[in-house]
């Protein structure tokens, strides 16, 4: 059984580790409008160390304090956080649980372009040199829907070097700075 001592080195060395990954993940030049950026090394035995899955990422980027699967955040944020179906720097993007997508996707949105064109950093995404789990940073995604409502989405993808063809519904965007109703714990 663990003691209360165990379980705070525990928690300071995951923390710790956390940090280095994110440290590690977020250093980087900014990339050019439509090119992704990621974080590798120059070793591949270093390079398969540092594999985090898109809510790790947004969780420590942000630190929203939401759990669970991507696609349960739209649901685990309401009451707790504003959310909308604009895209605003610093929100979280939702997509909808899909096919092709059946636990969700999360990402954070760096900067909006345009009405139907916005920069994310996100994890998971793309293989780069042939493995998941990579950050990419600035990544453009552009409104694809009817409305112009943000609820569908094509999102660059770094083996075609192009904005990819799928279409993905979003839930919309979790708004994390400046009008936080209270934090979820």
């Amino acid at each position: 059984m663990k003691t209360r001592t165990d379980i705070r080195r525990q928690t300071i060395l995951s923390r710790t580790l956390w940090g280095a990954l994110l440290v590690a993940g977020l250093m980087g030049t900014s990339p050019a409008m439509a090119k992704t950026s990621y974080h590798h090394h120059s070793s591949p035995k270093h390079a398969s160390v540092v594999r985090l899955n898109c809510v790790q990422y947004v969780q420590h980027a942000t630190q929203i304090g939401l759990h669970g699967n991507a696609g349960d955040w739209w649901d685990n944020a309401e009451g707790a956080f504003n959310r909308g179906e604009a895209p605003k720097a610093g929100a979280v993007m939702v997509f909808a649980k899909t096919d092709n997508l059946p636990y969700g996707h999360v990402a954070v949105v760096r900067q909006v372009q345009n009405k139907r064109s916005i920069l994310i950093d996100h994890a998971n995404w793309s293989p780069i040199h042939g493995r998941r789990g990579q950050v990419e940073r600035g990544v453009r995604v552009i409104d694809v829907s009817a409305e112009n409502d943000w609820s569908e989405v094509r999102v660059w993808y770094t083996p075609t070097h192009d904005v990819g063809q799928t279409v993905y519904p979003l839930n919309g965007f979790i708004y994390t700075h400046g009008d936080v109703q209270h934090h979820v714990r």
